[in-house]
Parts: C-alpha cells; structure tokens; sequence
C-alpha cells in the first residue's frame, strides 16, 4: 500500500486543533468534527472511497496556525498525485489546502521520523493593534529591548528540562527537549520569535515568548532566563501567550 506525506497549510482560527484530546471539555467533543485532521480525512475518505487515518508530525491547540504541517496515510488507491492534490484542494474550505503529496518509504511516519520542528510566535508591536492581522499576531503595545531578549533567548538553546515553560497542566513524563535554534528579528512593527528544537512540550513556545516579552519590557531583569530555567519552576516564568500569534512553520526530517 502507498505511504503518502501531506505537506499542509492552514489558517486555525476557526478550528479547535488539529486534533480533540480526550479530557476536553464536553463543548470541544461536541465540535470534533470541526478539527483539521477531521476535516481532511472526510475529504480523502470521499476521494479515495476507504477510511483514511492520517499520522501527524505535531498536533496543534485551537487557533494555531501552520505553513507547512507534515501528515502521511497509507492507502490502497493508485491515483495520480497531482489530481489527489488538486481534488482534495476542490473539496477543502478556503482556510486548508495540502501544497504538496510524495509518495514515501513503508516505514515512514510523519512523527516518529522527524528531526526537528520550527514554530514561529508573531508580535504587533506598536501603539494601535491591526483589524487585518487581529488572527495571527499578538498586540503589544509596550516598547521592547530586543538585544536584551536576544542575549537572553541564548541560555535556551541546547538540551534543558524545560518543566519551568511546561504548561502546569501538562503530563509528560521527561520535559528535556533540546532547542537547537533560536531567533528573534524585528521587520517594522513586527516581531518573530523562531524556535527550533526536536520536539516541544505543551504551551512551551507560547511561555517561552511570553517571558521573552516580559523581559524585553523590563518587568524580567537580566539574567532572568537563566534563574528561570534553573529553577523548573513554572509559575516564575512569563505568562502563557494566546495561541493565535503561533505557526508551525516547518517540519524537518
């Protein structure tokens, strides 16, 4: 049977997640058919006519975004590619679209076969926020020192226990990752925190941008991160940042 990786886009914002979580509320199990993978998988199920499960690199939260999710399913049918593409995309809504299918190894999986991910958190960092951008940025209207971030996203990079940007919430049992890259760039008004690591704990990236920003606006003073991080203590690190400023930006393998 084929092994086939879908390379996909999405705009979140009106879904919850790519996938509902058991021990969601009972209003988000209502709408689990308003998830990503469900929605795709109705629309492979209805071109390809089989049940489709589809394997995803990284589940994302309601209201994130992403410019290139890395999902892989194996299926009987021998279709064309380029017209299981174009037929998917027909049938799709406007906020999902798949850019690319490859035909893969047997035993590719889109998760385990991973190397790293890249997520990006976005800021509108200015006095007035932005009825265009309102879906995926978050306002901040405060000045920031972006050098003092910079120096001190530096302490993240390598392999720590990040239980201190863990969600309190979360349950995994090891919260060692390592981040292999990290960027902060600022184009006008807006502000790109790029983390790279080999995989992520929940919320970590969104409270690992809002200590950022506590920092770069002088709540946090230097030296901070690295207190932080040493202590593996959640409630001394910065807030948990909304989900509408985060895109999974790559999946590498």
């Amino acid at each position: 049977m084929p092994n086939l990786k879908l390379e996909i886009e999405y705009d979140g914002t009106r879904y919850y997640g790519w996938q509902v979580q058991n021990g969601k509320s009972s209003r988000l199990k209502y709408n689990a058919a308003k998830t990503i993978q469900n929605i795709l998988q109705q629309t492979l199920k209805k071109m390809l006519q089989e049940e489709i499960k589809l394997t995803v690199a990284g589940r994302t939260d309601s209201g994130v975004h992403a410019l290139s999710q890395v999902a892989n399913f194996k299926t009987s049918s021998e279709i064309r590619l380029d017209k299981l593409r174009w037929g998917i995309n027909c049938l799709l809504p406007e906020d999902i679209k798949v850019c690319r299918v490859k035909k893969m190894p047997h035993d590719f999986n889109s998760r385990f076969s991973a190397k790293s991910k890249v997520y990006r958190y976005t800021i509108l960092n200015r006095k007035y926020s932005s009825a265009l951008l309102a879906n995926y940025v978050y306002f901040f209207p405060h000045p920031l020192d972006i050098g003092l971030m910079r120096r001190e996203a530096k302490v993240l990079l390598g392999k720590h226990n990040f239980k201190s940007f863990q969600a309190s919430e979360a349950r995994e049992r090891n919260p060692v990752r390592t981040i292999k890259r990290i960027k902060i760039s600022r184009k006008k008004n807006l502000l790109s925190i790029d983390i790279e690591a080999d995989s992520f704990l929940y919320n970590m990236v969104r409270n690992i941008a809002g200590t950022l920003l506590e920092i770069g606006r002088g709540r946090f003073p230097e030296g901070s991160m690295f207190k932080i991080l040493g202590s593996r203590n959640r409630s001394l690190a910065g807030p948990t940042l909304p989900a509408k400023g985060l895109c999974l930006l790559k999946v590498r393998y």
